[in-house]
Order: C-alpha cells, then structure tokens, then sequence
C-alpha cells in the first residue's frame, strides 16, 4: 500500500488542468474562473490533498513566515485587555499581506518550555512594551540579526517605536479636570516596573515602564503633589482594589481620579459606589484608551481615545518594510479628548 503525499501535480492532472493553474488556486494570486477552481478544488479532496507544504514555501524564501509578538505579562492576562487585543488585530491585518504570521510569545520566562525569543523561528519581532525584561530581548534579538519594532517603549535610536502622546494627552486630560474646580485629585497608574504588586508610588525616578512614568509626568504637570496608587495590571479588580484604597478614608478622599486606563477607571468607579459615593456629583473620573468597558452603563467615561488598532497596524508595515529590504521611521500618534458622564464640578 503506498503512503506518497498527493501531489499539486495529481490534483492537476485529475481536474484536467496544468500544474500551474492548480498552484494558483491555491496561492490565490491569479484568478480563475469559479467553474475550474470548483473543478481543482473537488480533485484535490478526492485526493486527500490539503495544499502546498508550507514547509517547502518556507526554504524557498529563506523565511519562516511567522513574526514574534514578545509581551512582559502571562498572554492569558494580556489578553484581558481590549487595547492589546485591538492592537493585534492591526498588526495581523499588516503581516498578512506578505504571507506571514504571528506567534505570540511571554519574554524571558523561565517556567515555560515553549519556544522563545531565543529559539523560535521568527523572521522579526515586535516588542510590547519594552521595558524591564523586555530589554533584556534586544541582544538577542540583534544576536540574531531580525528586524524588530518597539511599541510603546524605547529601545534606542536604532529601533522604530510605535508610540502616544502620553505625557500631552494625560495633561490635556488633568486640565480638564482642574478646568472644572477640583484640588483633591488623586492618580491610579499603571504598573512602575516588572512584577510590581499594587501600592503607592514613593519615588516617581524608579518608574520602569515609559507608558506609566510618561502619563503621570502629564498628571504632575497639572496636579504636581497628587498622590498615585499604582495598580499591578491594566484589569477592573486593580482599579476596584486601588479605589477602595482612595476612598478609604472620608477626611481624604479626593474629589476626582485620573486613572491611567479606562479598565481601572471602570474599577474606580465600583470603588466609588461602593463607598456610597455618587459619580460625578461626589467624585470625578477619567480614563484613558477609549474602549468599550462592559457593564458600565450608565456611565461613559469621561477618557481620552488611542488608536490602538492603527499602532498595531503600523508596527506591522514597519516590519514589512524592513523585511523587504527598507527602512522604518518611529510614529507617535495623537490621543483624542471624550468627555463622557463622570466628570463634573466637585461638591
């Protein structure tokens, strides 16, 4: 009994057409009429043919097809967060125009036998974030000599980096709220660096992560002495967990917060009404991202929207490019002001 692989060449030769014509069917570069694809398609089942070995397409280009995405944080809490998630569907959407892929990997993590940085097969590599062991991939990378792409992060002059305005927007966003009357502000952040557990900040210059340090630079420039309450993820239980905290003590509690993404703000807002405060009328609230947090209803924040599916996007081109041979210039983009519900003047 033989056990060879059907061939693109049987398929052809059982649907009465070339082997070329076989082949663009399913390459789906060139048309066909729908008549002969039916035709190819329905020899190819017959035959138990599947399509060409992406193997084989692989030695030819000299490519594995396939980009690594490197996140600091566990995948399965990564992928809690619709800013993140967002942010993928635009860098899938750039990468699969030259055939490529993406294999999502946890950097530097010691518990784990899957493949890595190191050792996976990646033509390029997108670092979220890049700060604290995130660094770390940049030898490795450049031991490796793949193109790579920083977002929200820095990596250097050499490296592109998709980023925000984040210290501009969160000022734009903390003006709003002294436009309004308030003194009493406080700031729930965004994690300060690798493994951090939720808790005050005390020392504003140890702040790793450059989205946290750059958004509460933007705070301090409107609110210099606000106390910030760091959160040890971007997650609703952080922001309920860091509200509870805020909202603990009635002699001072402030009259509006300044989360640093709508997820916590969501969570300050169950704090809030937890505590018997009404929001806006006893306290104020604002996010930052602009994404659709459910569940929240009545209330729409009062945030500041990021593109995220266009940072995701434009990382991905940045690394087509490199990958075809050119060059890849660092984009900012710009946040847009929302005033939603949960802001207003303080009591």
């Amino acid at each position: 009994m033989s056990t060879r692989r059907a061939t693109i060449s049987d398929v052809a030769r059982e649907a009465g057409v070339s082997p070329s014509t076989a082949s663009v069917v399913f390459s789906g570069k060139t048309p066909v009429s729908d008549a002969t694809r039916r035709r190819v398609l329905e020899a190819a089942e017959s035959l138990g043919y599947t399509g060409p070995d992406p193997r084989a397409a692989s030695l030819r280009r000299g490519r594995s097809g396939i980009v690594a995405v490197v996140f600091e944080e566990h995948l399965g809490r990564a992928f809690q967060d619709p800013v993140k998630i967002l942010m993928m569907d635009g860098l899938t959407e750039s990468v699969a125009g030259m055939g490529a892929g993406l294999l999502l990997l946890r950097d530097q993590d010691p518990e784990s036998s899957a493949p890595s940085l190191t050792t996976a097969p990646v033509d390029a590599a997108v670092l979220v974030g890049c700060s604290g062991m995130l660094r770390e991939s940049l030898a490795v990378v450049r031991a490796r000599g793949i193109p790579v792409v920083v977002i929200e992060g820095d990596a250097g002059d050499d490296v592109p980096r998709i980023g925000l305005d984040n210290r501009e927007a969160q000022r734009q966003m903390a003006s709003h709220v002294r436009s309004l009357g308030h003194e009493r502000v406080a700031i729930v952040a965004l994690p300060v660096r690798t493994g951090w557990e939720r808790g005050w900040i005390d020392d504003d210059e140890r702040i790793a992560v450059d989205v946290t340090r750059n958004r509460l630079l933007g705070a301090r420039d409107v609110f210099p002495h606000a106390p910030a309450f760091a959160a040890a993820g971007s997650f609703i239980d952080e922001g309920l967990a860091a509200g509870r905290v805020l909202f603990a003590d009635p002699a001072a509690r402030p009259t509006a917060v300044l989360a640093q993404s709508d997820l916590l703000a969501a969570g300050v807002v169950r704090a809030a009404e937890e505590a018997g405060l009404r929001v806006p009328e006893d306290v104020s609230v604002t996010g930052f991202d602009g994404i659709v947090v459910d569940g929240l209803a009545p209330y729409e924040l009062t945030t500041m929207w990021q593109p995220s599916a266009d940072k995701g996007r434009a990382a991905g081109e940045a690394i087509v490019a490199m990958l075809q041979g050119g060059e890849a210039a660092s984009i900012r983009f710009t946040c847009t002001f929302r005033e939603g519900n949960t802001t207003a003047p303080p009591a």
